[in-house]
């Protein structure tokens, strides 16, 4: 015969252990309910089975109706758990195990039969154990591969579950085996559910490894990629574009004067003008392929049919931004930005050249007064820049006044109207 006493004991020490375990989490990052959740699920399993296992020293209501009920309610703790992970509402379903039980435990047959409650109590698990396995699919399996095998021990919880019930009501048992069966029921239970919380480990794991990952890529103030993680979307970017068969171009954007706002308005100023900025072009470059350089340079990667689409992203940037001044509480901050465009065809695409060669037209946007964009096409991004020779380094450097000659002859020069 199963010692239920036993196992109910061992499974109440695992169950509070891992409820102080996971309030200690959730002390230590309030904002995730997540822990809190999971913690009250496993300290309402323990204190059920407990109730359970002083049958008989206790007020039946209490071992019976309440502690099995107490005990099903922690299930629907875990569901919610799952379902605060994701930042989702929690569902009305998450209660039904509980409900399930309440709902046929004061049937005359029940109430009265063991071996009913026994085929109750596994069915009302069932449903729990169910309820886990949406509520862990729902969010999407394919993004967190981990979710498949949590999903998996629930399913495999659900089942077994169901089975005990339904050999249960088949063959009859009697009241010795049927504490047999719930028994095993209950430590099967529990072995599951405890891969089930190493598995819920490896996936808030993960999800902290991306997460860690993501801001190592991400610039702290205005939210948008920073200059690494700009530059690891380029191979990804560039393939869309050869298989599309169209253009790549690459924008550099360096807001006016920048210095002069910090100056006059203090660094906050210039914060919110950054991330003004941020937020302005981000909503016209498609894809997100957009990023902070550093310092007041920001860049745009995007897939153009050709030049005229690029100047008039570029346009629409430049006119939005300047439209309206940047509110920064005490003071209105006018601010404008020069940009520089190169273009290239996505099987000759390279990221240096391309980004030299918007970095020349940026030079040049500057000194045709600021505001305004300068484009280079295919044939101006390959070919090397106008030159003078720099007598106190013996080396050819970019002289700005040809290169904004060159570009009005050439038709290039957007300015601000």
């Amino acid at each position: 015969m199963f010692n239920v006493a036993t196992g109910l004991s061992i499974w109440c020490s695992e169950a509070m252990t891992l409820a102080l375990l996971l309030f200690m989490a959730w002390r230590h990052n309030v904002r995730s309910k997540a822990y809190l959740y999971w913690g009250l699920g496993f300290f309402l399993s323990g204190t059920g089975f407990a109730m359970i296992a002083l049958r008989g020293q206790i007020p039946d209501i209490l071992s019976i109706e309440a502690g099995n009920a107490t005990a099903l309610l922690g299930q629907s703790a875990w569901v919610a758990g799952f379902m605060a992970l994701d930042r989702r509402k929690i569902e009305w379903w998450a209660l039904l195990p509980p409900a399930v039980w309440l709902a046929g435990v004061y049937l005359p047959w029940v109430n009265d039969d063991y071996g009913n409650r026994v085929i109750l109590y596994n069915l009302a698990s069932a449903t729990g154990a169910t309820g886990l396995a949406t509520a862990v699919c729902s969010a999407g399996i394919r993004r967190e591969p981990t979710r498949g095998k949590l999903a998996a021990v629930f399913v495999i919880q659900a089942c077994l579950c169901f089975a005990i019930a339904f050999t249960m009501a088949v063959t009859l048992p009697s009241d010795v085996e049927a504490t047999n069966y719930s028994g095993a029921a209950a430590m099967a239970s529990a072995f599951l559910l405890t891969i089930a919380f190493a598995f819920t480990c490896r996936l808030i794991m993960e999800r902290s490894e991306r997460h860690l990952r993501a801001l190592s890529l991400t610039d702290s103030l205005t939210g948008v990629w920073n200059r690494r993680g700009l530059f690891a979307q380029f191979d990804a970017f560039r393939q869309r574009a050869f298989d599309d068969k169209r253009q790549i171009a690459v924008l550099l954007f360096d807001l006016d004067h920048f210095k002069r706002v910090n100056d006059r308005f203090g660094h906050q100023a210039g914060d919110a003008v950054l991330s003004a900025f941020a937020r302005t072009a981000r909503q016209f470059v498609p894809n997100n392929v957009f990023g902070r350089m550093g310092g007041e340079e920001f860049a745009a990667f995007t897939i153009v049919a050709d030049q005229t689409e690029a100047e008039a992203l570029a346009e629409s940037i430049r006119a939005e931004f300047c439209r309206v001044p940047v509110a920064t509480g005490e003071a209105i901050v006018p601010a404008t930005v020069s940009i520089g465009i190169a273009l290239s065809s996505a099987a000759e695409a390279n990221m240096d050249r391309l980004i030299s060669a918007a970095d020349r037209a940026l030079y040049a946007a500057k000194g045709a007064g600021r505001n305004c964009s300068v484009v280079f096409g295919a044939e101006e991004t390959a070919a090397p820049a106008p030159a003078e020779m720099d007598k106190n380094a013996g080396e050819l450097v970019p002289t700005v006044d040809d290169q904004v000659d060159a570009l009005r002859r050439m038709g290039s020069l957007s300015r601000a109207v």
